[in-house]
């Protein structure tokens, strides 16, 4: 069957197709690809079609899809047991590798996703502080849990309203939004609500609606804000964690969270999410202290040797290479847009995260993405799938090198771009 025929039959046992929204290419004038098999910078669909690969898993896959190394890991993890229910060595070995390295973690539970991970942040903030609320920002997302499901609504500091169905209006009150970079509009929350927030709660690097790059400023602002009013500030690196650097963007800005949240590259493309923080806030969790965390499959050893191997090639080198690898692609994707109709597209960059939209100037806050953004993107995405190019099908979403798009991968782009 093909990925059409596929996507009908997926429609009478799925709702809407598909197992995760974005997936299902809302908007787009054609169906979702279904994917058979990757390699490399490189997927191929049920109709035999192959495409170069900028979504990568939306982000895992900093090694490209089937890393030699990543799959050995697995297929050694596999050969002892898939899943324990126990306490195993892969996790520890995991878990030492990742805390030895980055200097302002000391502890650090393992989950089953980024979503998991950041819920288990908020109840922890919660109860480390005894406090209620939390602050999140417009244009940052954290998972589909309840508390973080919210959005600006009326536009005022401190306003909030449910972003889906079957969210409370309780959940959405405990909830306060600002605006990205609006430094004062944080001062007033937090003297609005004096004594009731546990924690801010930001991706230090916004990248699941555009690519919203910070002033460092505005997060050093953030830590002296949390550090006055006795909050925490937990960052959210599900996707920059690991990606920007090591440390992520902890260690790019030295500005340090009290907690943090990982996913995506720690599982090396397997199922994983993380928090992380200093022992006298981690030793909250249970068994050890009063705030329950659990998971059945938390730690999986599978998933662990395969975050394991993954990390242990995330060298200085290789990260130097990642950056020019998706210097070199912006770069040609680009100069063929100036040529071809796109010339009013920007392609913003962040280590080996780009985000074309068409928008000049300096982009830091989801108000600003332009109104015809979805319609210029759509036909965008429609000549690069033609072409044989596969971004995420969301305008909203970031594209993501790997260490897989060399300059082989480079050539063969350009040759698809300008065929």
């Amino acid at each position: 069957m093909n990925s059409e025929e596929l996507f009908k039959k997926s429609l009478k046992y799925v709702p809407g197709g598909v197992h995760s929204p974005v997936r299902s290419f809302k908007g787009l004038h054609t169906t979702p690809r279904f994917i058979n098999r990757g390699k490399g910078a490189f997927i191929w669909d049920e109709d035999g079609k192959d495409y170069v690969d900028f979504c990568m898993s939306f982000g895992p896959l900093i090694h490209g899809h089937q890393d030699p190394d990543i799959k050995e890991a697995i297929i050694k993890a596999l050969d002892n047991g898939w899943t324990f229910g126990a306490c195993e060595k892969y996790s520890l070995e995991l878990a030492e590798y990742i805390v030895d390295r980055i200097s302002f973690i000391e502890q650090i539970r393992f989950t089953n996703s980024g979503t998991e991970a950041v819920m288990a942040a908020v109840r922890l903030a919660r109860g480390i502080t005894g406090r209620a609320k939390i602050i999140k920002f417009n244009g940052c997302y954290h998972g589909h849990l309840d508390a973080m499901l919210i959005k600006a609504g009326s536009g005022l500091a401190g306003t909030a309203e449910a972003s889906s169905k079957g969210v409370t209006s309780h959940q959405a009150e405990d909830t306060l939004i600002c605006e990205l970079g609006d430094l004062e509009e944080v001062k007033k929350v937090f003297e609005d609500h004096k004594d009731q927030i546990a924690a801010i709660f930001i991706e230090p690097l916004p990248a699941n609606n555009g690519l919203l790059i910070q002033d460092e400023s505005f997060l050093n602002g953030l830590r002296d804000l949390c550090n006055q009013h006795c909050a925490l500030l937990v960052f959210d690196e599900v996707i920059s964690g690991f990606r920007i650097g090591f440390g992520g963007m902890a260690e790019k800005t030295g500005v340090i969270p009290d907690l943090v949240t990982y996913g995506k590259i720690i599982g090396g493309g397997m199922p994983v999410g993380a928090v992380a923080g200093p022992r006298k806030f981690m030793e909250f969790l249970a068994p050890l202290g009063p705030v329950y965390q659990a998971g059945t499959l938390s730690g999986n050893p599978v998933a662990m040797a395969a975050g394991l191997a993954n990390c242990k090639k995330l060298t200085p080198e290789a990260y130097a290479r990642l950056d020019q690898q998706t210097e070199a692609v912006v770069k040609l994707m680009k100069d063929w847009m100036d040529k071809n109709g796109f010339e009013d597209f920007e392609v913003i960059r962040y280590g080996s995260l780009f985000y074309p939209i068409p928008f000049k100037g300096k982009l830091t806050k989801i108000t600003q993405l332009p109104a015809n953004m979805n319609e210029r993107f759509k036909k965008l995405f429609e000549v690069f799938l033609n072409k044989g190019i596969y971004l995420a099908p969301n305008g909203y979403e970031v594209g993501f090198g790997s260490l897989a798009h060399d300059g082989k991968v480079q050539e063969e782009l350009k040759r698809r771009l300008w065929t």
